[in-house]
């Protein structure tokens, strides 16, 4: 299960990049312009890219949790 402060990994246009997740959000909101929907049962996440600091939201199942 992904959770705040987790190292996590995600496919961009680019290839997969890593960073941080640094919010969960369990009900509907727009991010970047884009509408996203969210709740208890299936939380959206936003992460923080360690190479560019750009964020990003994404669904849990998008996200690969990083060891160490």
């Amino acid at each position: 299960m992904v959770a705040v402060h987790d190292r996590v990994s995600w496919a961009t246009s680019q290839g997969r990049t890593h960073g941080r997740v640094i919010e969960r959000r369990t009900s509907d909101f727009e991010f970047a312009g884009q509408e996203f929907t969210a709740s208890d049962d299936d939380p959206a996440f936003i992460v923080e890219s360690e190479q560019t600091g750009a964020r990003a939201a994404h669904k849990g199942s998008a996200l690969r949790v990083l060891k160490g």
